[in-house]
């Protein structure tokens, strides 16, 4: 009986011992559990940084023509008359020299303005009008005016730009820096580079300031571009009825020299071109002229030719002198 006792007593013991070992670990388990694991937690937490604003691109450099004056003691000045139809050139405030031009015809007229020039090609060809060519471009604005050697008929033949003979185009192209040319186009009629110093001095037409050329993207910046469609769209032009044919051409003047100046497209044209020569060369005056119509691809076209005694020496002289002229027989 003692014995049962005895062994009753010291397993008891040993059961509260076991109990209370249980109890300090399952304490010291759910302190550690409340306590220090969370602050850990929180400590070990990272703090959300606060978004990063990107910093605003500067706002697009524009380019402004230099002032008048300014280029007048330093630079090159150009002044066009759309009514003479000639450019004046000056070079340091002095005349540099003059040339016939061609500018934009009806419903394509030339704007006028000051300008500055935005770009120089020596060789270029118009995105509008089927890849034409542009020799000595010096561009006037984004959407297509520029100076360059073309067809100089003796009236306003082009689309909207300034063409000029090709020898006087590539002399000019020499002699103008971008950062110091400034280009002004009017409509009044100037005779003499004294009047169209003083037309540009006094002027008072709009300054054509133009967005700077994005500068061209290096090859790591076209990998995986897609080209875009150009931004301009060809308007459509609706058909026009078809001309009446043109009335019979007077008889050219049997025996002589005929040479040809031009080929307007309408007889106002023609007779205001050559009343243009008459004032800066009286001597063609003894020549006969005549204005002819004539059919050409399905449209009217009015020729101006002179004929007489010496008409291909004097057709020579005009071409030398940047006149578009050419023997006809």
């Amino acid at each position: 009986m003692m014995d049962r006792w005895r062994t009753f007593s010291r397993s008891r013991k040993l059961l509260w011992v076991a109990i209370a070992v249980l109890t300090l670990v399952d304490s010291a388990g759910l302190y550690l559990l409340f306590t220090d694991k969370p602050h850990e937690a929180a400590r070990a937490a990272p703090v959300p940084a606060k978004p990063v604003t990107p910093p605003k691109p500067p706002p697009p450099a524009m380019i402004e023509p230099p002032a008048v004056a300014t280029v007048l003691k330093s630079g090159t000045l150009i002044v066009i008359s759309k009514a003479s139809q000639t450019m004046f050139v000056f070079s340091d405030g002095a005349h540099w020299a003059s040339t016939p031009i061609s500018s934009g015809k009806r419903r394509h007229e030339t704007p006028s303005g000051v300008f500055p020039i935005l770009q120089k090609h020596k060789f270029h060809r118009s995105n509008l009008y089927s890849n034409a060519p542009m020799p000595f471009m010096q561009r006037l604005t984004w959407d297509g005016v520029a100076l360059h050697a073309g067809r100089v008929p003796g009236y306003a033949a082009s689309h909207g730009c300034v063409r000029m003979p090709h020898a006087f185009a590539q002399a000019l192209f020499m002699l103008t820096k971008a950062s110091a040319t400034t280009v002004v186009i009017g409509d009044e009629p100037l005779e003499s580079e004294a009047q169209a110093q003083q037309f540009a001095l006094a002027n008072r037409l709009p300054v054509r300031s133009a967005l700077a050329p994005k500068p061209d993207p290096k090859p790591a910046d076209l990998a995986g571009t897609v080209g875009t469609p150009s931004r301009k769209v060809l308007a459509v032009v609706p058909l026009k009825p078809a001309s009446p044919p043109p009335p019979p051409a007077p008889p050219s003047a049997a025996g002589g020299e005929i040479v040809q100046l031009a080929a307007a497209p309408s007889q106002a044209e023609a007779e205001a071109h050559w009343a243009r020569l008459l004032q800066s060369r009286p001597d063609l005056r003894r020549f006969r002229m005549t204005v002819e119509a004539a059919q050409v691809k399905s449209r009217t076209v009015y020729r101006l030719r002179l004929s007489g005694t010496d008409a291909h020496r004097a057709c020579a002289t005009l071409n030398s002198a940047g006149v578009s002229c050419f023997s006809v027989n």
